[in-house]
């Protein structure tokens, strides 16, 4: 992968890149079109399929996470991506006589809350794994979807201070018809869960429907009891935690307003969904 960048680097040729960890569903290619826009037709699209085992915790559903090499191949070529890498463990964490894999990047002030108080690890893992796919796959611009508006946050601001050359592109959330983020996870909904996956969206639509009654600020310990209640009314639905910050710096807020952006993480089960609006 990196000879064949270097390769189009020479060339002048203009990579677009989407990383994913597969199990592509329609979210993941409006990226895919994104940075086939953003290429152009001379251009290149790569799409990295990896299950990166370094940002999963002990306890985390790594060995579960849904896997389906051959469907994603045949959705990437429709999508005319023009390469596809899907590296091994032992290429991305090499393990040789050198010893263990030891160096990771680790971003250490837009990750402390939310995802990185819920899943400590977390981030260090995504910021290193991508730190290696950049400098693998080279691209001129890289796309990432609004769902992890947090990770995508970190990742730019990695790019920025590390001085990668490249441009973070952020696109926006797809949902399904019942308002619920597109995810790779949602295929672990069975039946009922399926339906009550549905409360992060109607968590967020209650908050937004609260502020448009009211030129004030609203309180956002107030607005997080409603949202507790609201979850933990659905069966088997358990908050892991909802958050009010600065769409920029991710600092939580004490006072809701416009422009204010909203995260939560809700467990349906034992399947954890993510979710967030700007409101």
């Amino acid at each position: 992968m990196q000879r064949l960048a270097n390769g189009w680097r020479g060339q002048g040729v203009r990579v677009g890149f989407v990383p994913t960890m597969g199990f592509l569903h329609a979210g993941h290619l409006s990226l895919v079109k994104r940075a086939r826009q953003l290429a152009g037709r001379r251009g290149k699209v790569v799409v990295s399929i990896y299950v990166n085992p370094a940002q999963f915790g002990p306890h985390e559903d790594f060995s579960n996470y849904p896997r389906d090499l051959s469907r994603d191949l045949r959705l990437c070529r429709a999508e005319t991506a023009d390469v596809v890498f899907a590296p091994s463990d032992r290429e991305m964490y090499p393990r040789d006589g050198a010893g263990s894999f030891s160096t990771y990047v680790v971003e250490e002030g837009l990750s402390r809350g939310m995802e990185g108080a819920s899943r400590p690890t977390h981030f260090r893992g995504v910021t290193t794994v991508v730190a290696k796919l950049f400098n693998i796959v080279q691209p001129a611009v890289a796309v990432f979807g609004a769902k992890d508006y947090q990770q995508a946050a970190i990742v730019k601001r990695m790019v920025r201070d590390l001085n990668f050359p490249l441009e973070i592109v952020v696109a926006p959330i797809c949902r399904e018809a019942d308002g619920v983020a597109m995810s790779s996870r949602n295929r672990f909904l069975k039946g009922d869960s399926r339906a009550r996956a549905a409360v992060l969206w109607h968590s967020i639509e209650k908050v937004h429907a609260a502020l448009s009654k009211t030129p004030r600020a609203l309180s956002a310990a107030g607005l997080k009891k409603q949202v507790k209640n609201l979850v933990e009314r659905e069966p088997g639905a358990r908050l892991d935690y909802v958050e009010f910050f600065d769409p920029n710096t991710l600092e939580p807020v004490r006072d809701v307003t416009h422009g204010t952006h909203m995260a939560l993480a809700v467990f349906i089960g034992k399947t954890r969904l993510i979710d967030n609006s700007r409101l």
